[in-house]
């Protein structure tokens, strides 16, 4: 089987960045002597270890793959020069030379998931992407979710939360605001939620309405460390009534937060 070319894997790597995949470009630089690939060949490497291309397979890719995801969790780019030629001494492969790769990482932009499209949703989509986040708006109401509503939404979902995590993955440069119409609604999303690497995590209600969501999450055997992850009631108190100021302290509270860097 062929290896992708330049422009499959350019491609792949372009709808990743899109769609705020985290994924590692591997470069082969230079080499010497005898290897599998020559300088040019790339990989990408992705966050769960999935990779795409080759730079020569074996052993080897296993180490790329390895410093890869180190390079993401990271976030730097770095050279890493891998010997073939002595496995009982630790290296990759017998081929008799040596091969410097650069790893870069493009990690997921950092992004606002808006759960709800009511009218504080809407706000927090505006202002979100006004400040330069990546915005996602979720919602189950179809109405809700068009292009009309969300003007400035990078992404409108329609769907359950689920599905929206699965086809937009949540990472750790991920703030989530739960801003949704009933608590029955958060006592269901939220272990989804609570199950992703978001940095953070705003349910908007009042004291009343967040105990009864709370009790909830237990009696549905949530950990109740990770419930005390979620930021509520939402937002820095700052007197905020109208939902352009309700957004703005939302959005004050993940920057306060360093929830999104």
């Amino acid at each position: 089987m062929r290896a992708p070319d330049h422009r499959d894997l350019l491609a792949e790597l372009a709808e990743a960045v899109a769609a705020g995949r985290p994924v590692v470009v591997a470069t082969i630089v230079e080499t010497a002597r005898s290897v599998p690939r020559h300088p040019g060949a790339k990989m990408l490497v992705f966050a769960d270890g999935s990779t795409s291309g080759t730079v020569g397979g074996g052993e080897v890719e296993a180490f790329v793959r390895a410093d890869a995801i180190e390079a993401l969790q990271t976030g730097t780019t770095r050279l890493a020069t891998y010997t073939l030629e002595d496995p009982s001494q630790g290296d990759p492969g017998i081929c008799g030379g040596t091969m410097t790769i650069a790893l870069e990482p493009y990690m997921s932009p950092d992004t606002v998931l808006v759960v709800g499209c009511g009218h504080v949703g809407r706000a927090v989509v505006d202002l979100a992407h006004w400040l330069g986040y990546r915005t996602i708006a979720t919602d189950d109401r179809a109405d809700l979710v068009t292009e009309e509503a969300l003007p400035h939404a990078d992404v409108r979902f329609l769907g359950t939360l689920s599905e929206a995590v699965e086809a937009h993955p949540v990472t750790s440069n991920t703030a989530i605001v739960v801003v949704t119409r009933s608590h029955d609604l958060d006592v269901e999303l939220l272990p989804v939620l609570l199950a992703t690497d978001a940095r953070y995590i705003g349910v908007m209600g009042s004291k009343r309405r967040w105990a009864s969501t709370r009790t909830g999450l237990i009696d549905a055997g949530v950990d109740e460390a990770a419930i005390d992850r979620v930021h509520v009631p939402i937002g820095l108190q700052i007197g905020a009534e109208t939902v352009e100021e309700i957004a703005v302290s939302i959005m004050s509270e993940i920057i306060a937060s360093g929830a999104v860097s």
